[in-house]
């Protein structure tokens, strides 16, 4: 028997609650893991609260990040005693996910623990950091460099955002951030940002050319913010979005896009390729300290994982929240 979030629906109600499961519960895989950490994602919280529509099956257990030990495996990739990575691969929506003790995955959603992170620390990155670190990726791809001009993060005190102005910042990059936190700013200046704004400047519709500031975007919010952060990047600038907070509508015009040349680039982490995911998680092992991850994360235990959704979703949560599930 192991403790795992579990979420049950009756009458189309869903409810999340910790309980005492068995192995012969898990969904089909060949790697068995024995849980050591899971994160709390937006993505999390929205299908803990159920107020949207994340879950494909019930019962589930949520968690779309984990980190653990191998504890049986049928692929060549991996023997037993190994540590082991997860993100994404609709792990915690169709398949039983990362908040509970243990937890059976293909092998192909796995990647070996990056040398030089610990377990902990890579769970404190989780599917937040490892985005941040694509975004920052793309931007690099397209010729944005450090010398560019002022690159944008938006929804700053959240998971990606908070990670994405560290990155930045270590890559010699000029961070403003958006947030709805004016009241976060010396935390987001700790991260590294060198100006802070609010995100009411971006957040209402606007004209669809504005004064050209940007040279790259990342954005985690979408809506009107996207909108506006596309149409004030400057010629030939590149926005990256990962994000829906304010919605998942883009109503935009194509002017910055045939008139000023800019580039909007989608950043999926859920089905990435492995090795896009390996590049990723190698360079968040070279460019964080160890001094970074008790700044940007929480740690609680599964008990809490409820209670904390409902705090993500209502905006009062920054950075990363860690689950440690051995605890519990």
């Amino acid at each position: 028997m192991f403790k795992g979030l579990l979420i049950t629906q009756e009458d189309k109600k869903s409810t999340a609650s910790v309980v005492e499961l068995k192995e012969d519960q898990l969904p089909e895989g060949d790697v068995l893991v024995e849980v050591h950490y899971s994160t709390l994602n937006y993505k999390d919280g929205l299908a803990i609260t159920g107020k949207s529509p994340v879950v494909r099956s019930f019962p589930m257990v949520p968690g779309i990040d984990l980190v653990g030990k191998v504890l049986q495996s049928d692929s060549e990739r991996f023997t037993v005693g190994d540590f082991v990575v997860l993100n994404g691969f609709g792990v915690g929506e169709v398949h039983w996910g990362g908040l509970a003790q243990k937890a059976r995955l293909k092998s192909e959603w796995l990647i070996p623990l990056p040398k030089g992170i610990d377990a902990k620390h890579s769970m404190a990155i989780g599917t937040a950091g490892y985005t941040a670190m694509l975004s920052v990726l793309a931007l690099e791809k397209q010729g944005v460099t450090a010398d560019s001009g002022e690159i944008l993060v938006t929804g700053a005190n959240g998971g990606v955002g908070s990670f994405a102005i560290r990155l930045l910042n270590r890559l010699g990059y000029h961070v403003v951030a958006s947030t709805g936190r004016m009241g976060e700013s010396d935390y987001l200046k700790s991260l590294g940002a060198s100006d802070i704004i609010d995100r009411n400047t971006l957040s209402e519709q606007g004209k669809p050319l504005q004064k050209e500031r940007w040279a790259g975007v990342i954005d985690c919010v979408g809506s009107h913010t996207l909108v506006n952060a596309c149409a004030t990047t400057k010629y030939g600038g590149v926005v990256t979005c990962c994000g829906l907070a304010q919605g998942m509508d883009f109503p935009a015009s194509v002017a910055p896009f045939i008139l000023r040349g800019i580039k909007l680039i989608g950043i999926d982490s859920v089905m990435r390729p492995l090795q896009d995911r390996i590049e990723a998680w190698q360079r968040l092992s070279e460019l964080l300290q160890p001094e970074d991850f008790d700044s940007m994360s929480e740690e609680i235990g599964l008990e809490d994982v409820v209670e904390t959704a409902n705090k993500l979703l209502g905006g009062k949560v920054r950075g990363r929240v860690l689950v440690n599930v051995k605890a519990s």
